[in-house]
C-alpha cells in the first residue's frame, strides 16, 4: 500500500449570523442543511442517517467507556430528531454536529480525491449561505477551526488500516509526525492561546486546543491520537483512524500532503518499517511551541536527546519514505505516490530556507503574508481587531467575501484539481468505493431510501412489511465497476433488492 487507502476529510464550519452574535448555532445549523437538502429535492425522512452500527465509545485500546461517564458531545450514536441529518447524491453526509453545520465527505482511495470532494463541500455551503441570504441578515459560514474567542469546531481526518496493526505502534509514530505535520498544513491563526488573549500570529487553528497526547474525546481533553475503534467496515479486518488534529485547509497542496504524508507514514507503520524512535519529549507541549513559532526554528527534542526543527523532523519522516518506496516497489510509484512526494520535498524544502516562499502551497504562510502586508501598510500590531477581523473573512465561503477565494481568483495559489472536477462532485459520488452505491442510490430512488450510514442503506419499498437493510462493510465494494450496470437495469429499488438478493444467494 501507498498513499492510496480508504479515506476521508469531515469539516464542521463556523456559523454566524451578522448584527446577532447572540443567535442559536443549532438553530441556525439546521437552517443551514435544510436549505440545501430543500433545494435538491431531499426530504430529511427519506435520507436520515442509519445509527445501527455506531460505537462512539468503544476505544481502540481494548475497552469501552461507559455511557454513564462520557461527555453529551461523545454520544453520537443517539439520534436527535430536532437535528437536521442528510445523505447526499455524491455520497457524503451533511448534518449538524455539536452546533455546526458538518460536511462528512464520501469515502474516496487517494488524497487527490479528497481534495476534490472536500471541496465540493465548501460549494454545498457556499449554496446554502446563497439560499438564506434571500431573507436577510442570512447566515456567513466560514471553514476554519476556531472562532478567536475560545471555541474550537474539528476538521476530522479518517483512515482506513489493518486491524493486525498494533495501536500502540500508530501511538509511537504518529504523535512525533503530528506534532511536526502542522508546518506543512497548518491553517494560520492570529492569537496565541485557547482564547486569543496573547497577541501574536500562530501556525495551527487546532494546536492550543490540544491537552492530552492519547484519548478518547474529541471536543475535551482533546488528545493528538484519538482512540475512538469505530471502523465502519469489517471489524475484525480493519480499524478507522480517526485524526482530529488537523485543520482546515484551503489550499490544495497544504490537503493534499496533509492526507497523503499521513497516509504514507501509516503504510510504513503497517509494514513495520520505521526503524527510528523519533519519539518527542513532552509531545502536548511542544505542539503548542511548534505552533507559536512560525519561523519554524523551534527545537524539538527527540527522546535520545537529539535536536531537530519541525522541517527536519518532517524529513527525516520523508527519508524513511522515500527509502520504503524504494525497497518496496523500486521506484515504479502511482502517480498518486509520486505526486505526494514530490510536493512534500518541494514543500519541505522551502520551509527550510525561508517559509515565506511556501505561500503560494501552505495555507499559514499564505495567510501570514497578507496579515504583514497590513501591517507593513497600516503600523498595526499583533493586538489590533482589525487583523482578528481579516483572519475571519479569510475563511468566508462566500467568494465575493472570503479573502482566500478573492486571492485564489487572482492566481495566488498553486492548484491541483479543476473547479469543473469538484463541481462535478457536488452531486456525482466517487466511483471506486461504497460511497457510489450509496449516492447513485439516492439520486436513483430517493423515496425508497428510509436511511443509510458509511457501511448501510435502508429501503423502504412497497410491499414489504419490514424495512429492507443492504449492508456494505466492505468499502471497496459497492463501486461503479460492481455495481454500476445492476444500478443501470435495475428501475426501481424493488428489482434492485431482488436482484440482490439473487446474486447474494
Amino acid at each position: 500500500m501507498t498513499v492510496r487507502r480508504v479515506m476521508g476529510i469531515e469539516t464542521e464550519y463556523g456559523i454566524s449570523v451578522p448584527g446577532d452574535p447572540a443567535a442559536n448555532p443549532m438553530l441556525l445549523s439546521g437552517q443551514v442543511v435544510h436549505a440545501y437538502a430543500s433545494a435538491q429535492g431531499i426530504r430529511a425522512a427519506h435520507a436520515s442517517w442509519d445509527y445501527a452500527d455506531e460505537a462512539p465509545l468503544r476505544d481502540a485500546r481494548g475497552f469501552e467507556m461507559g455511557r454513564g461517564v462520557a461527555d453529551a458531545s461523545q454520544l453520537t450514536d443517539e439520534e436527535d430528531p430536532s437535528l437536521a441529518n442528510v445523505v447526499l447524491t455524491n455520497g457524503s453526509r451533511l448534518y449538524v454536529d455539536h452546533a455546526h453545520p458538518e460536511y462528512s465527505s464520501p469515502e474516496v482511495t487517494s488524497p487527490r480525491a479528497a481534495v476534490v470532494w472536500d471541496r465540493a463541500g465548501e460549494l454545498i455551503m457556499r449554496e446554502s449561505v446563497r439560499r438564506l441570504s434571500q431573507v436577510p441578515p442570512g447566515v456567513n459560514l466560514y471553514k476554519n477551526n476556531t472562532d478567536g474567542k475560545g471555541a474550537s469546531y474539528g476538521t476530522h481526518e479518517n483512515y482506513l488500516m489493518r486491524r493486525e496493526t498494533p495501536f500502540s505502534d500508530i501511538v509511537r509514530h504518529l504523535i512525533p509526525f503530528f506534532v511536526a505535520r502542522q508546518v506543512m498544513s497548518g491553517s494560520g491563526r492570529v492569537g496565541i492561546g485557547q482564547d486569543s488573549r496573547t497577541a501574536g500570529f500562530q501556525i495551527s487553528q487546532r494546536s492550543d486546543f490540544f491537552e492530552v497526547e492519547v484519548g478518547l474525546e474529541t471536543t475535551l481533553k482533546r488528545p493528538i491520537i484519538n482512540t475512538r475503534d469505530e471502523p465502519h467496515a469489517v471489524a475484525d479486518l480493519y480499524r478507522r483512524l480517526h485524526v482530529i488534529i488537523g485543520d482546515a485547509n484551503h489550499c490544495d497542496v497544504a490537503n493534499l500532503l496533509k492526507l497523503g504524508t499521513t497516509s504514507l507514514v501509516l503504510a510504513m507503520v503497517e509494514d513495520h518499517a520505521i526503524d527510528e524512535d523519533l519519539t518527542v519529549s513532552r509531545p502536548v507541549a511542544t505542539l503548542h511551541r511548534v505552533s507559536h513559532d512560525p519561523t519554524c526554528r523551534e527545537l524539538l527534542e527527540l527522546r535520545d536527546g537529539t535536536r531537530l526543527t519541525p522541517v527536519q523532523l518532517l524529513w527525516r519522516y520523508h527519508d524513511l519514505a522515500e527509502k520504503w518506496l524504494e525497497e518496496r516497489y523500486a521506484g515504479e510509484l502511482d502517480d498518486d505516490t509520486a505526486e505526494v512526494m514530490r510536493w512534500w520535498a518541494l514543500v519541505l524544502d522551502r520551509l527550510e530556507r525561508d517559509p515565506m516562499e511556501a505561500s503560494r502551497e501552505v495555507d499559514w504562510v499564505a495567510k501570514l503574508k497578507v496579515m504583514q502586508g497590513y501591517i507593513d501598510r497600516d503600523g498595526l500590531d499583533w493586538s489590533d481587531h482589525r487583523l482578528r477581523a481579516v483572519d475571519i473573512q479569510w475563511s468566508d465561503v462566500r467568494p465575493d467575501k472570503g479573502l482566500f477565494h478573492r486571492l485564489r481568483a487572482a492566481g495566488r495559489f498553486e492548484e491541483l484539481v479543476t473547479d469543473d472536477e469538484v463541481l462535478d462532485a457536488v452531486h456525482e459520488p466517487p466511483v471506486d468505493t461504497r460511497a457510489y452505491f450509496r449516492g447513485k442510490c439516492l439520486e436513483k430512488y430517493p423515496d425508497q431510501i428510509a436511511a443509510a450510514s458509511w457501511d448501510s442503506v435502508i429501503f423502504d419499498v412497497p410491499g414489504h412489511t419490514s424495512l429492507q437493510r443492504v449492508p456494505m462493510l466492505e468499502p471497496l465494494r459497492g463501486t461503479r465497476a460492481t455495481v454500476g450496470p445492476l444500478l443501470d437495469r435495475s428501475a426501481d429499488a424493488a428489482t434492485l433488492l431482488r436482484e440482490l438478493a439473487s446474486a447474494s444467494g
